[in-house]
């Protein structure tokens, strides 16, 4: 047989369940605006301001002392055991056995996923929703059905019946993210509570997403003292530490550590030993060195949390004030995260606007459609940034909208 006789071989592709997968078109615009120059990006999830002095002094710090090893899969001890009192200080008691650390908040989401769910188990997630949450369930084969936040004059709001209808006994899953990426809605405790009850009654996981816990800006529910809140409300509060609820969190956000890659998971105890093997299987645990600068950011950074979740506060209010004075924009200040997400003209069709707004005028917002079909008649702008900066964009915007309205 010669070889224009051998069969030709099929294209190689992944397995469907990856192929299926949605690609970022946050990546899409960012990718638009590569070349374009001047571009003011307010499309990703992170602040323009570099992490602090003393958090990247501790890590050179380890890194100059030959933290260079692997380390436990859960996480150093002592990282954990400052996780531990940094859960109970905002949540009440928790014990380092709840605690695993991990290479990233995205990876611990993934994790929670691999420990609860598999190929045909039915996950419920509230959006529009940040596509990472929505889209890892998938890749394990399970089948994943949404129900949608509503947007009227208070802002974001959750029809909490809607909801509760969806999570029928066969659900294995409820994912919830409060405060919210990308509508900055935040979940309250009489929702939670509601929710949780539920949850109970049928068994199904809650692994709530709280990564901007601390990014919330509206003051405590009626208590003792009525000072502002330091968090959102969680389900930590309600919840068992030894129950089928999964919190993660990450030190992304509330001490730019967007570059680290840390986070943790909070979780029942019977898990652990499972969870380490996982942990295994996909990172086998998260560097040495990067663990110590968590340590530092818990140890050192409550007051320049305070202090950031202050500076966020500002600009959301200096950017819904510049935007609600641009004609067609319908905005409102969300309670939480670091984000505004608002209509305006041309946003029925986000990701083409988004395009044309880097290339026409170097505006680089993330389109709503990103966030899943919901999400689509609304664009996201990340104001964790100056203000200075935050008036730049608004006047390209005004520039865009002056532009394209005589073009047509």
């Amino acid at each position: 047989m010669s070889e224009s006789d051998l069969p030709v071989p099929s294209i190689p592709n992944a397995r469907d369940a990856v192929r299926a997968l949605r690609p970022s078109q946050i990546r899409e615009v960012a990718n638009a605006g590569f070349g374009v120059a001047d571009v003011l990006p307010f499309w990703f999830g992170e602040s323009d301001r570099v992490t602090p002095a003393f958090i990247r002094e501790a890590a050179s710090a380890s890194l100059a002392a030959g933290a260079t090893f692997y380390t436990h899969n859960l996480g150093i001890a002592p990282l954990r055991a400052a996780l531990a009192g940094y859960v109970s200080d905002l949540h009440g008691a928790t014990s380092a056995q709840h605690i695993a650390v991990t290479s990233a908040g995205v990876n611990a989401l993934m994790l929670a996923a691999q420990l609860v769910v598999g190929a045909g188990d039915r996950v419920v997630a509230v959006t529009p929703l940040w596509p990472n949450l929505v889209e890892i369930p998938k890749i394990l084969g399970a089948h994943v059905e949404t129900v949608a936040l509503g947007y009227g004059e208070r802002g974001w709001q959750l029809d909490l019946g809607q909801l509760l209808a969806a999570l029928t006994p066969d659900t294995k899953m409820l994912l919830i993210n409060s405060p919210n990426n990308p509508t900055g809605w935040v979940m309250s405790r009489d929702e939670q509570r509601a929710v949780l009850a539920h949850c109970r009654r049928h068994g199904i996981w809650i692994v709530a997403d709280e990564v901007y816990e601390r990014l919330y800006y509206a003051n405590a529910e009626p208590g003792a003292a009525g000072a502002p809140s330091r968090t959102a409300p969680s389900f930590l509060d309600l919840a068992t530490r030894d129950e089928r609820v999964i919190c993660i969190n990450s030190f992304s956000k509330a001490w730019l550590m967007t570059g680290w890659r840390l986070g943790w998971i909070v979780a029942p105890a019977a898990l652990m030993d499972d969870l380490g093997k996982l942990v295994e299987y996909n990172t086998s645990c998260a560097p040495a060195f990067v663990q110590q600068a968590g340590i530092a950011a818990i140890e050192q950074g409550e007051c320049f949390t305070q202090e950031l979740v202050r500076d966020l506060k500002a600009s959301r209010d200096h950017l819904v004030s510049a935007l609600a004075s641009v004609p067609g924009v319908d905005v409102k200040a969300p309670p939480g995260a670091m984000y505004l997400f608002f209509s305006m003209p041309g946003a029925s069709r986000s990701l083409e606007l988004c395009k044309a707004m880097v290339r026409d005028v170097g505006l680089g917002v993330a389109p709503g459609s990103a966030f899943g079909p919901q999400g689509e008649g609304f664009v996201r702008w990340c104001y964790a940034c100056d203000t200075a900066r935050l008036d730049a964009g608004v006047e390209r915007l005004k520039r865009f909208l002056r532009e394209h309205a005589a073009a047509q």
